[in-house]
């Protein structure tokens, strides 16, 4: 049956997706005033944001200038230009530069969103000029989820595999609690308080209630908003733009197999993702026909650039990478469903972990950043490769799904996602890798190991790498050899985070024509948004600083744009827009 069109509806903004981007430029004009709509089109909302880890790279935050950090606008500036190069576009980076810190601020004052300074975190690549050991990455604060009241349900959860107990989330300090519990009684009261609590919500709740990283995100931001009288549609798609005179006025949404049309005063703001899990996707990767592992969900199909087709808006172009990149194992289980798991932070930096292509050889430093890690295998051709340890380091800290000690990973096992053997050259073979060629990479590898120091590829070499170690193994923090038995192999795919390349903008997140000039009542943020970063990966939240960031520049712009319209027509009661 076709779809019925209905009565519109009209507000003062219309926001498409609920991930950070979104729900930033939602609370924001909800809090300025504004009458504002949230269509999402999945049946739970936050999007990717919601299972991110929720860190945001912004200069200048109160927090750092607090903490006493070194930095400048010169100096992230001469860092950007350093690692963006050719695509380094000033009006975007100024903005971001002069207004990341305006924007966090007032979302702290004018919302539930709360972040605090990580006390080290280095940029990604810590060598550059400009670089800073700490001071512009910043980490969610923990909120309690039953603030949402019944829309808790609604929020997405994240994969089993970044849950504990199956509903437990856990943040990066809680993380190396974990691993620590062993060795520190302070650690191990703290998981226990953990696991106590958790223990409590699952009398209530169909998971967790004490929501971290990306969830807290998304969830600070949605109490905000729905407290100051936004809507949220959820199941809900955009179909169309309502365009009048070249003028944006609103969208057409397909709800519940109904057509609305809903005008938006001020305009439509586009935040739905990117174009990650689209058919869009194959065209924009190096090599279309290998195995690829997105972590977007299916809703990420690249609407925005569709919509944006029907007003000629402008795209990105020549972007050094179309995608965030990060390594991503996948589990099947036995009832079909597949999991997903990015190889982020947990495991190819520590010590007795590396990672060797088919033939059985190192190919990278697997303690860069992901971004770096999977732009290396596309330079080499190699679409999936090995991560291999052996048993401390499963022990101490887990690899890909499967758990540090005392877990029993012996499912993964069984379901093929983890290869275990007695003997490096029992799991090559189990794996189909030469174990000759195995057998010589450990040799060279341990050796290295040994005395710390990485000659083939520098792993523990800089500031950043040492940081995604373990901090209590020296003499290098992320380098010990393969010793032990039993081993173990995980294979990993290139994988993304999600799209880099998306609609070109100005300095207010208003989205640009093919001529270059701004199509009024049109905005894009997060990953709708074309980077500014370019396609490059300068260092951790560079997707979630921006987001938040333009999301409260769009809405301030649209609040200014509509007083003025209002005061105008105060002014001139006899004229019309």
């Amino acid at each position: 049956m076709s779809a019925i069109e209905q009565s519109q509806q009209v507000f003062d903004l219309v926001v498409l997706g609920s991930g950070a981007g979104g729900f930033a430029t939602a609370a924001t004009a909800a809090r300025l005033g504004l009458k504002v709509l949230i269509v999402e089109k999945a049946d739970t909302f936050g999007g990717t944001s919601a299972i991110s880890g929720g860190a945001v790279w912004i200069h200048g935050s109160d927090q750092a200038n607090a903490a006493g950090a070194e930095d400048s606008p010169e100096a992230i500036r001469t860092y950007l230009k350093a690692i963006i190069g050719a695509g380094y576009k000033p009006e975007l980076v100024d903005a971001f530069v002069e207004r990341g810190h305006q924007a966090l601020r007032w979302l702290e004052a004018n919302t539930e969103l709360r972040y605090s300074l990580r006390p080290h975190s280095p940029d990604y690549y810590p060598d550059a000029p400009g670089a800073t050991e700490f001071g512009r990455a910043l980490e969610m604060v923990e909120y309690d989820g039953r603030h949402l009241g019944p829309r808790f349900k609604d929020l997405k959860m994240p994969p089993p595999g970044m849950l504990l107990f199956g509903g437990m989330m856990v943040n990066r300090v809680d993380i190396q609690h974990f691993l620590s519990m062993r060795r520190s009684a302070a650690s191990l009261w703290h998981c226990i308080k953990l696991m106590a609590r958790y223990g409590v919500d699952r009398l209530r709740h169909h998971r967790g209630t004490r929501l971290t990283t990306g969830n807290a995100l998304i969830a600070r931001l949605a109490c905000s908003a729905l407290a100051d009288g936004a809507q949220l549609w959820l199941r809900s798609e955009a179909q169309a733009l309502i365009v009048e005179q070249g003028v944006v006025r609103g969208v057409v949404v397909l709800r519940e197999g109904r057509r609305e049309r809903v005008l938006a005063h001020g305009g439509v703001v586009c935040a739905m993702g990117g174009f990650a899990a689209g058919a869009l996707a194959a065209a924009n990767r190096p090599d279309a026909s290998a195995p690829h592992l997105t972590m977007s969900p299916p809703t990420n199909d690249g609407a925005a650039l569709r919509l944006g087709e029907a007003v000629q808006a402008a795209k990105g172009e020549d972007l050094a990478a179309n995608f965030f990149w990060a390594p991503v194992s996948e589990l099947r289980h036995s009832n079909g469903e597949r999991e997903r798991f990015p190889h982020l932070v947990t495991d190819r930096a520590k010590p007795g972990v590396i990672a060797v292509d088919p033939t059985g050889r190192r190919f990278v430093n697997e303690s860069n950043s992901y971004h770096h890690f999977v732009q290396t295998m596309f330079a080499q051709g190699i679409s999936s490769c090995w991560l291999i340890c052996d048993a401390d380091a499963m022990n101490r800290y887990g690899l890909g799904l499967a758990r540090p000690r005392p877990v029993d990973n012996n499912a993964l096992i069984e379901a093929g996602y983890l290869h275990r053997a007695d003997t490096p050259h029992a799991l090559a073979q189990a794996i189909g890798i030469d174990p000759q060629t195995l057998a010589q990479t450990l040799e060279h590898f341990n050796a290295d190991a040994r005395i710390g120091i990485d000659r083939a590829f520098g792993k523990g070499a800089n500031s950043y790498n040492r940081y995604m170690g373990d901090p209590q193994h020296q003499p290098n923090p992320c380098l010990a050899p393969l010793a032990k038995a039993p081993f173990y192999a995980i294979r990993i795919h290139t994988g993304d985070l999600g799209s880099a390349r998306g609609l070109a903008t100005d300095a207010n997140a208003n989205v640009l024509s093919e001529a270059g000039a701004p199509i009024t009542g049109l905005y894009a943020v997060g990953n709708d948004m074309n980077s500014i970063m370019e396609g490059t990966y300068p260092g951790p939240g560079i997707t979630l600083g921006p987001a938040l960031t333009f999301g409260w520049i769009a809405a301030s712009h649209i609040a200014e744009r509509l007083r003025a319209q209002a005061t105008h027509a105060e002014k001139n009661p006899c004229t019309t827009n």
